[in-house]
């Protein structure tokens, strides 16, 4: 399975209690922190919930 980097580039402030847990749980904490996760499913279905507040990039 491949791994993508994920990079915060829009604040969680004042969006949706949902969309600021689906950061969390991708371990998106802090502006322009990135994590490298593996690109399983469910991984890529919180990147899509959030798409407009990360950056993506396959690894």
């Amino acid at each position: 399975m491949s791994k993508v980097k994920i990079t915060l580039v829009k604040s969680g402030i004042d969006r949706p209690e949902r969309q600021k847990r689906t950061l969390v749980a991708l371990g998106l904490t802090k502006m322009n922190r990135s994590v490298e996760v593996e690109a399983t499913p469910q991984i890529k279905g919180m990147i899509h919930k959030v798409q407009h507040l990360v950056e993506t990039k396959e690894i």
